[in-house]
């Protein structure tokens, strides 16, 4: 397969993977009944906005109104339900007003009243209200630290919601009595609804665990009344039982590619949604899978490309990290294990159009960008031990550049074997 059809295919599979989770094309079929009387919209996320606006456009008919937050830059009009902005994935002042609005919009729901949560991946984040005597400054260095940390989302959820007056269920017992429904769309493993934002619409599974080994984790410069809070016994929540939808998922996405892939002769081996662990060592255990594929034809015989979603880590240590994300960091620790092998492309991409904090969604390798790197006087292995993936997949033009795409299944991963 020539490189430019190459890269062409794993471009379309990544198109096909985020469309599969665009709220304008699965929001309506999931929407309640009309209610009789009001319905309030709240909600937080990378896809708040676009969720809220497909509700509007759903319901022209219907008595809305409502607040909902997502990230700088990812916000659409609308004509009923406001729209704020805060920053992701540290909390700041902005975050923190709109989950008191949100907060205050869903405890003014009366009994007659439907109150409509649009929750989506980065909701715990840009929906930021500590619980006292937790500060904003507290928990903006908790969630630095939890980003550091190298901790699984699973436990980092476990610390959010325990840290907050609307995650982990703060929410809809905010909402009583007014019925709560909760459109979803899924970026965390396994889909577990209390992890999507940490859970502002459905208990806390974890609320009477031990958090003291994650204490240790986070160390000695976790702020006092983080510390106190998280080692206070928590009572377990089984007071309500949520109404929950989920509208897009990994899965969902995974299987849109795959059928990309079909229709272009190639074989999907779809891997899994829920892949974890660092960052370069999965690169390097993707390689081993991709260089079995070349040589063996197994699992299957080549042409085949394999998926996966999830969402890796990456722990920085002591050393000052450079420019990155998880999914060039994983594209680096791939593209070294697989040393340059002949036929063997990939890309990896965070489905919300932003790897980390930088302007690229991720970026696409094949058998030449270690060689190329080198011609440009860069050392594959120092970015990579410097955490400056992305700066090398800069240099040598490799970043996938699509803006925010207004959905978020997390991150999605392609090597193709041609």
């Amino acid at each position: 397969m020539r490189e430019e059809d190459a890269r062409d295919l794993l471009k379309r599979m990544l198109d096909a993977a985020i469309a599969a989770a665009d709220p304008a094309a699965v929001l309506a079929p999931a929407l309640p009944e009309k209610p009789a009387g009001r319905c309030i919209v709240i909600g937080a996320g990378k896809s708040a906005a676009a969720m809220a606006r497909a509700v509007e456009l759903a319901w022209p008919d219907v008595d809305l109104s409502g607040v909902v937050v997502t990230r700088y830059g990812h916000a659409v009009p609308t004509d009923r339900i406001v729209v704020r902005e805060a920053a992701h994935p540290v909390p700041d002042e902005a975050g923190h007003r709109a989950a008191a609005e949100i907060l205050a919009t869903a405890q003014a729901a009366g009994p007659d009243d439907l109150v409509l949560a649009l929750i989506s991946g980065g909701g715990s984040a840009l929906m930021t209200l500590p619980a006292p005597p937790l500060t904003l400054e507290d928990k903006r260095a908790v969630n630095r630290l939890l980003l550091a940390s190298g901790l699984t989302i699973e436990d980092m959820n476990r610390v959010r919601r325990r840290l907050s007056l609307v995650k982990g269920g703060g929410l809809a017992r905010a909402a009583r009595p007014a019925r709560l429904v909760t459109l979803a769309i899924s970026d965390v493993p396994g889909d577990d609804p209390s992890a999507i934002a940490s859970g502002p619409t459905v208990p806390d599974p974890t609320a009477g665990e031990d958090l003291s080994h994650l204490v240790v984790r986070l160390g000695p410069n976790l702020p006092a009344a983080a510390r106190d809070i998280l080692l206070r016994p928590a009572e377990p929540q089984s007071d309500f039982s949520p109404d929950f939808r989920m509208i897009a998922t990994p899965q969902m996405s995974l299987e849109a590619a795959a059928e990309v892939a079909r229709a272009a002769g190639i074989t999907p081996l779809l891997l899994g949604d829920a892949l974890e662990g660092e960052a370069s060592q999965l690169g390097i255990a993707m390689a081993g899978i991709a260089r079995a594929v070349a040589a063996h034809g197994t699992p299957a015989p080549a042409p085949a490309v394999l998926l996966s979603g999830g969402e890796t880590t990456v722990t920085i240590g002591d050393r000052k990290p450079g420019r990155g994300g998880r999914n060039t960091e994983f594209l680096l620790g791939l593209a070294l294990s697989l040393d340059g092998h002949p036929g063997i492309h990939a890309l990896a991409a965070d489905t919300d159009g932003i790897d980390g904090t930088e302007d690229a969604a991720g970026a696409i390798i094949g058998p030449d960008t270690l060689s190329q790197a080198r011609k440009n006087g860069l050392n594959p292995r120092d970015h990579l031990d410097g955490h400056d993936s992305y700066s090398l997949f800069d240099r040598v033009g490799a970043l996938i550049r699509t803006g925010p795409t207004l959905t978020n299944v997390n991150d999605f991963r392609a090597i193709l074997i041609a």
